[in-house]
């Protein structure tokens, strides 16, 4: 099993940063793919990014792509997502997600077996 402890969400203006962290435990985070979601009040999870085990390749949700960025240092049992030119819309409770398919750039939910617990980020206009 795997445990995820994201943080770094908060409050910030409308063409803002963040930088969100997920601490993994428990297996050999190498071994997992990661993924980050979110999910806004009323509406169905989605898909944001996701890196493979070794962190050579990514995938991002074409809402995020060029303002988002994930990455992961696998020393240090963590996966990043850096926000950038944040918008109201991006308000939301993100999670990271692991899954044991370590070399799929997956954006299906589905596919993930682990799951954080969220953190609130919100863009104020």
């Amino acid at each position: 099993q795997v445990q995820l402890v994201e943080s770094g969400g908060g409050l910030v203006q409308a063409g803002g940063s963040l930088r969100l962290s997920c601490a993994a435990s428990g297996r050999t985070f190498s071994d997992y793919g990661m993924g980050w979601f979110r999910q806004a009040p009323g509406k169905e999870r989605e898909f944001v990014a996701s890196i493979i085990r070794s962190g050579g390749s990514t995938y991002y949700a074409d809402s995020v792509k060029g303002r988002f960025t994930i990455s992961r240092d696998n020393a240090k049992n963590t996966v990043y997502l850096e926000m950038n030119s944040l918008k109201p819309e991006d308000t939301c409770v993100y999670y990271c997600a692991a899954t044991t398919f370590g070399l799929l750039l997956t954006p299906a939910p589905t596919r993930y077996q682990y799951w954080g617990q969220g953190t609130q980020v919100t863009v104020s206009s």
